[in-house]
């Protein structure tokens, strides 16, 4: 018959195994369904700011530089050699002080030239009007005298006619004083249609001579004006900012030989990035920082087009500021518009204006950031418009978190 048998050791151990299998399969199925740890970010580190409601100044802003509101530059007006230089940039200078003397014989001779030719014209018009003067007294005369004739001779033919009747003279006498009689009258004729002529050209004759002498006045003029361009003056007051030239150095028509500056009338010139030129017009309220001091301006020019990603902007100044001298480099602000009654906050380190960002808002009382889409609007340097998304109250994390984009939540430790 069978003996029952007791239970072994070795069936307890196997129990117990799969007792803790079991158990561990269990805890690896809880632990894989539990959600990742949040990575820790440093809380001063990132940059926060809180939402608000109120008034929201739009602004941008950018780099630049000042420069003179009037600059005068000197260029060469005839090819010349430079022989002497009287003067250093950074000197003031009046408009009559000479900067540098220029030589070239050939436009000494030009202007030598001229003058011969319009003294010349000239002393030909004096002859002509006297000539056409002397002429016309002349004719008058003539016309005078032959009048006179023209009478006398009328007088005695009237006279002869009157001695036909008594039988005195004889008819062939008084034919011919009547055909001398014709004759100086048409003469007298003539004569006068010549003075006629002579005084109708007179003004003529003298306006055609005149021409000539204002053209040769106005070469005369201009190649003078060469002749004295060869002593360089600056023609106003200012400071001699740029005089690049050797004594000996050539230099041909249009070369820049000097600017001149006003330094106590300054403007700006900022480069504002294209993405914030819109709503920019002129005679907005700007500052200017002269790392010396604050300046209020006014914006007075903006230009058409945008190169290399900026569009120049010129800020005219109310006040020079101490210090102040061109091509010092500023920074200007530059007010757009104020925003009345809108939810703002600090501007983030990403995303554009007028879209939709990720943003961390401060959750559990600070303990934990959770990432929330917003609808930004319009910006300024330092604010952006809340559209959607946000209160007012809420803290939210302006850092940039684009380390985390894996994540949907972090803890700020």
């Amino acid at each position: 018959m069978d003996i029952p048998r007791a239970p072994t050791k070795n069936r307890k151990r196997y129990v117990q195994a799969g007792v803790g299998a079991a158990g561990l399969i269990l805890v690896t199925i809880l632990l894989a369904s539990l959600k990742p740890a949040a990575p820790s970010v440093d809380r001063e580190v990132v940059s926060l700011d809180g939402v608000r409601r109120g008034t929201m100044v739009r602004e941008v802003r950018g780099p630049g530089t000042l420069v003179p509101e009037h600059i005068r530059w000197i260029s060469a007006l005839t090819p010349a050699r430079v022989e002497r230089i009287f003067v250093q940039p950074g000197t003031p200078v009046q408009a009559n002080t000479v900067l540098l003397e220029l030589a070239n014989p050939d436009v000494q001779i030009e202007a030598l030239d001229a003058q011969r030719q319009l003294t010349a014209a000239e002393g030909e018009l004096v002859n002509l009007r006297t000539n056409l003067h002397s002429a016309r007294l002349t004719q008058t005369g003539v016309v005078a005298t032959t009048r006179s004739q023209y009478l006398q001779a009328t007088r005695d033919a009237a006279a002869l006619d009157s001695l036909v009747v008594l039988g005195g003279v004889s008819r062939n006498d008084v034919s011919l004083a009547r055909d001398k009689a014709s004759e100086l009258e048409t003469r007298y004729d003539i004569e006068k249609q010549r003075l006629d002529l002579l005084t109708s050209t007179v003004d003529s004759q003298l306006a055609v001579q005149r021409e000539q002498v204002v053209r040769l006045r106005a070469i005369t003029a201009f190649r003078l004006s060469r002749l004295s361009s060869l002593e360089v003056r600056p023609g106003e007051d200012g400071v001699l900012s740029e005089l690049n030239l050797q004594p000996g150095q050539w230099v041909v028509p249009g070369t820049i030989l000097a600017k001149v500056v006003q330094p106590g009338k300054l403007k700006a010139v900022i480069r504002i990035p294209e993405t914030q030129a819109p709503g920019l017009a002129i005679g907005q309220i700007a500052s200017v920082d002269t790392r010396t001091g604050i300046v209020a301006g006014r914006v007075i020019r903006i230009d058409p087009s945008a190169q290399e990603g900026t569009v120049t902007v010129d800020i005219a100044l109310d006040s020079t500021p101490a210090g102040a001298r061109p091509d010092i480099s500023v920074d200007a602000t530059i007010t757009i518009e104020r925003l009345s009654d809108v939810l703002f906050t600090g501007r983030p380190a990403y995303g554009q204006p007028n879209s939709t960002i990720g943003m961390f808002k401060l959750v559990e009382g600070g303990r934990y950031a959770v990432r929330i889409p917003v609808k930004v609007g319009r910006t300024s340097v330092n604010a952006i418009e809340i559209v959607q998304g946000l209160a007012a109250g809420d803290s939210v994390i302006l850092s940039d978190m684009s380390r985390y984009d894996n994540v949907e939540r972090v803890r700020l430790k």
